[in-house]
């Protein structure tokens, strides 16, 4: 498999981050040499450990406004660059990402390298979708699970406009100018050096096959490769009575109203203290870190 790596030099300076790299290596499912993982591990060893995942086309900074908090609660926080992103490897050929490898990629990392348990899970946007294959796949790693703007969608659901738009225009425009979308996708316009930081691990187009693919993979259909892997991944959610919590925000024209499957399938979600993230886009993490850190200290704290 041909791979790109992000210069370390394009990750200098970046505003509010000052956290420390860590890699590990993850299979070549074609064979090769393995793809280098990279992520962050702040917070106590011992700590009750929080995963993070992030989603399209985003990495790890999405975070950076959340991690201190969470950390000074005490917890272990573990936040991964899903391949193709942040200071993780970049294969080069589209073909290569599929949602299964995304999968077993961060399985890979969380429990063969990290061996984490009893982990309490945020994820958003495609974060969601590979770690609710996680946690239906291997449920006895987690202690608790929340879900802020994301799904497992089978391909069986009606997909919303906002989305159908946003996966036309990620296939269709010649330049992704991945800062612009995450900007685009906030309530307000990022600053300019903010923009810069979610550009920085793209060089130039070549980097970017994992950013233009993942749309590309969010099952739209029954015939979709992923359809039976996740029609599983609800049966196991439907038996599913750890804390599940649901803190999706306000603003978000891309998941609006996603809670309300997990609310009516998922066990755990009853009686917990469901949240609505107020003045936050798609990327709440972005906008309203601080605060939805403090519902995430609060969910494990009482459950």
């Amino acid at each position: 498999m041909q791979r790109a790596r992000t210069p370390d030099e394009r990750f200098e300076n970046l505003p509010d981050f000052a956290f420390q790299a860590n890699y590990a290596e993850v299979a070549d499912p074609s064979g090769g040499e393995p793809l280098r993982m990279a992520f962050l591990d702040e917070g106590p060893r011992d700590g009750a450990v929080v995963v993070l995942l992030h989603g399209e086309p985003s990495w790890s900074y999405l975070y950076r406004f959340m991690i201190p908090d969470l950390v000074g609660a005490g917890h272990r926080v573990v936040a991964p660059d899903l391949i193709g992103f942040g200071r993780s490897d970049k294969p080069s050929d589209r073909e290569e990402y599929t949602f299964a490898r995304h999968v077993e990629w961060t399985r890979e990392l969380l429990f063969d390298h990290l061996d984490l348990r009893e982990v309490t899970l945020f994820a958003q946007d495609w974060g969601s979708l590979i770690g609710l294959r996680l946690v239906a796949e291997h449920p006895e790693r987690f202690a608790r699970v929340a879900i802020g703007n994301g799904g497992l969608p089978t391909g069986e659901e009606r997909m919303s406009e906002a989305f159908k738009s946003w996966q036309d225009f990620s296939q269709s425009t010649p330049e992704l100018h991945v800062g612009n979308i995450v900007s685009g996708g906030c309530t307000q316009r990022l600053r300019d050096e903010v923009v810069a930081a979610y550009d920085a691990p793209f060089p130039d187009e070549s980097y970017k096959e994992g950013a233009r693919q993942f749309p590309k993979l969010v099952p739209t259909s029954p015939d979709d490769p992923a359809h039976d892997a996740n029609v599983a991944a609800w049966a196991v959610l439907a038996q599913w009575d750890k804390p599940f919590l649901c803190c999706f925000s306000d603003g978000d024209a891309i998941t609006k109203g996603g809670e309300r499957k997990f609310l009516v399938t998922v066990p755990g979600t009853k009686g917990q203290a469901h949240t609505t993230i107020e003045g936050g886009g798609h990327f709440l993490q972005e906008e309203k870190g601080p605060e939805l850190a403090a519902v995430l200290n609060a969910f494990i704290e009482t459950t």
